[in-house]
C-alpha cells in the first residue's frame, strides 16, 4: 500500500467537498491496513456493504470509527452490525425497520436510519417509492412504532447513466421529497435533515442538489487489485 498516494487522493477528494457534506469512505473489500491508514489521516466515517465483512473488521480497528452500512441489508444479517453501526443508509422496507428496531432494543441502543427511496429508472435499485414512503410516514409517529430507531433523512441512488441532467433531476426530486416530509410535521424536523446521495460519478450533481453525505471509494483508496 502506498500511503503517500492514499493521502494525496484523500486530500483531492476533500478539497472539492463543501465543509457541510460528510465524506463517507467506502471501505468494502479494503484491508484493515488501508482503513487504518486513512484513519491515521484523521478520517472517521467509513461505509461498508457486507455485514459479515464489517463484523470481522470492527474489532480490529479503532473504536472512534463511525461505521455506516450503505449496502442492501437482509433482515437475517442485521444481528452482525447492530452492536456498533452508526447509521444504516438503505432501509427500504418495513420488515427491515421491524428487525432493526427489535435488535436495537435488545442491544440497548438507538440506531440511526435513512429511508431509501427508489429514484432511478432501473429495476435493480432498491427503495420505497415516493408514494409508499408518504403512506408509511402519514400512518403515524415513526418513533412510536420503532422507538429504538432515529429517522435521520433519506437515501437514494441515481440512474447509472451519462445523462447528468437526468441524474440531477432525480437528486432534486429526492431533496424535494425530504423537504416535503419535513414540512408535513410527520417527522422530527430537527433530526430528519440528511440526504445520502452521490458517488464518484455523480458527486457534483448530488452536492448541487443538496446532498449532506457522499459515498466515495475508489477515488480515495485507488483501484482494487
Amino acid at each position: 500500500m502506498d500511503k503517500a498516494a492514499l493521502a494525496a487522493r484523500y486530500a483531492r477528494v476533500k478539497e472539492n467537498l463543501p465543509a457541510h457534506v460528510l465524506l463517507i469512505a467506502v471501505s468494502k473489500t479494503r484491508t484493515v491496513e488501508e482503513i487504518q491508514a486513512l484513519h491515521n489521516l484523521g478520517h472517521r466515517a467509513f461505509g461498508e456493504n457486507y455485514p459479515q465483512e464489517l463484523r470481522d473488521k470492527y474489532p480490529l480497528l479503532p473504536d472512534d470509527i463511525q461505521w455506516h452500512f450503505i449496502g442492501h441489508l437482509q433482515s437475517n444479517k442485521v444481528k452482525y452490525i447492530i452492536p456498533f453501526v452508526h447509521l444504516v443508509h438503505g432501509v427500504d422496507r418495513e420488515s427491515l425497520l421491524n428487525e432493526l428496531d427489535k435488535r436495537a432494543t435488545t442491544a440497548g441502543r438507538s440506531i440511526g436510519v435513512l429511508l431509501q427511496v427508489h429514484i432511478a429508472e432501473e429495476d435493480t435499485k432498491h427503495g420505497f417509492s415516493p408514494a409508499e414512503l408518504r403512506a408509511l410516514i402519514q400512518r403515524g409517529d415513526l418513533t412510536t412504532r420503532w422507538p429504538s430507531l432515529r429517522f435521520r433523512g433519506l437515501m437514494g441512488m441515481a440512474t447509472n447513466t451519462d445523462d447528468l441532467v437526468m441524474v440531477r433531476r432525480e437528486f432534486d426530486g429526492l431533496a424535494a421529497l425530504r423537504d416535503e416530509l419535513r414540512q408535513s410535521g410527520a417527522v422530527d424536523m430537527d433530526l430528519f435533515t440528511e440526504l445520502s446521495m452521490g458517488m464518484s460519478g455523480d458527486l457534483e450533481e448530488a452536492v448541487a442538489a443538496g446532498s449532506t453525505m457522499v459515498r466515495i471509494g475508489t477515488a480515495i483508496f485507488g483501484e482494487r487489485a
